[in-house]
């Protein structure tokens, strides 16, 4: 009977904010929590962790309550390598869900033992679906928690997550490794170092090859932009392992904003020094990052591109000319006159700055141009 009432709960609140309300104001997630008590069934506990997971999608009140009623705790148990792969896998998907955008959360799951329990499950023993689901959890519990970054380092999880990108693992796997390590590198100098010791950044530009997954290049883009930040040693080895070639090519049209932007990112982190700005030229990045300052595109790309070149233009007169050559300055102008953000008219005045180029010449020939083809959106 708990089995089928916990299955029918998890179904009831399934994209329902008034249900989800509902359950909690009726006393439901203290009940389920007690359903994840050691004396309840395996059968049991896969389908209370499903309905919390449920209950706690996008509902801070609902995260609140199960951490009051000890349900993060509970479901960090569960989590124990005797348990079946399927209460693995609901309980892993809850605890995500209630670190997502909850700092209290994030902070409990490190307290009760759930980061090293996550990463216990990223062993080769355990189904792709809970390697998937762990990354994901490890993901959130991570986010803007400079603690929890260290804990998960310390714990062994980036060489775990790294060992996430082989190329034997799904797709979906290599999406949320990608993502979680991007989350770790966000301004950890030492997981940055830890990535690269453990073969993470060749591992990042292998998943950039053509005719992989987009959202698995969406995210290996941005683990290469964040890990590159203030890290010379990353940046030298994106472009030894022909990471700047495979960054360029995400910038074709056709790819997502997304993509976009997270490529022209790691671009800007990686032109820190010259030869990586002269490598960009030599790979074609310069008209690529040009045509991504065409009207259509949005403004985060126009900053991220706009950035890219402020850095190409800024130390090398052969720099300089590859930008103007392909109309840079001209598209540089037109961010500026567009109604684009403030920092992407920060950055793109910066460019023209370095480019030393009077303003409004061959401008109304790019924007023909790019209206004609360049600007169209993806």
């Amino acid at each position: 009977m708990h089995e089928q009432a916990a299955a029918a709960l998890a179904n009831v609140c399934w994209e329902s904010a008034m249900n989800k309300d509902h359950v909690r104001e009726c006393g439901g997630v203290a009940a389920l929590v007690g359903l994840l008590a050691p004396s309840s069934s395996p059968a049991v506990h896969e389908q209370a962790a499903a309905a919390l997971g449920n209950l706690c999608w996008q509902s801070v009140k609902n995260n609140d309550c199960v951490r009051e009623c000890g349900g993060v705790a509970a479901l960090v148990g569960l989590l124990a390598p005797s348990n079946s792969p399927a209460v693995h896998e609901q309980a892993v998907a809850a605890l995500g869900n209630l670190c997502w955008d909850d700092s209290r959360n994030r902070d409990s799951v490190r307290e009760c033992g759930g980061v090293a329990a996550l990463i216990g499950l990223l062993a080769p023993s355990h189904t792709p679906v809970v390697h998937e689901q762990a990354a994901a959890a490890l993901a959130n519990v991570c986010w803007e928690s400079a603690m929890n970054k260290d804990h998960v380092r310390e714990c062994g999880g980036v060489a775990a997550l790294v060992g996430l990108l082989a190329p034997s693992n799904s797709p979906a796997v290599h999406e949320q490794a990608a993502a979680a390590l991007g989350n770790l590198c966000w301004q950890s100098v030492k997981n940055n170092d830890c990535v690269q010791g453990c073969g993470g950044v060749a591992a990042l530009v292998a998943l950039l090859a053509p005719g992989g997954s987009a959202a698995v290049q969406e995210q290996a883009a941005l683990a290469l932009c964040n890990s590159c930040c203030d890290n010379a040693m990353n940046r030298d080895s994106v472009r030894e392992c022909g990471g700047i070639a495979a960054l360029v090519a995400l910038l074709a049209p056709g790819g997502s904003a997304a993509m976009h932007e997270h490529a022209a990112g790691a671009l800007y982190n990686l032109c820190h020094n010259t030869r990586n700005q002269d490598s960009v030229r030599d790979c074609g990045g310069v008209p690529a990052l040009v045509a991504l300052l065409a009207p259509a595109r949005p403004a985060v790309v126009h900053m991220r591109a706009a950035k890219a070149l402020t850095l190409i233009a800024h130390d090398s007169a052969r720099c300089r000319e590859a930008v103007r050559a392909c109309g840079g300055a001209a598209a540089l102008e037109c961010v500026l006159a567009c109604a684009s953000s403030a920092a992407a008219h920060e950055w793109a005045a910066a460019a023209l700055r370095f480019l030393g180029q009077p303003r409004g010449r061959d401008l109304g020939r790019w924007l023909q141009q790019a209206v004609g083809g360049l600007g169209r959106p993806d």
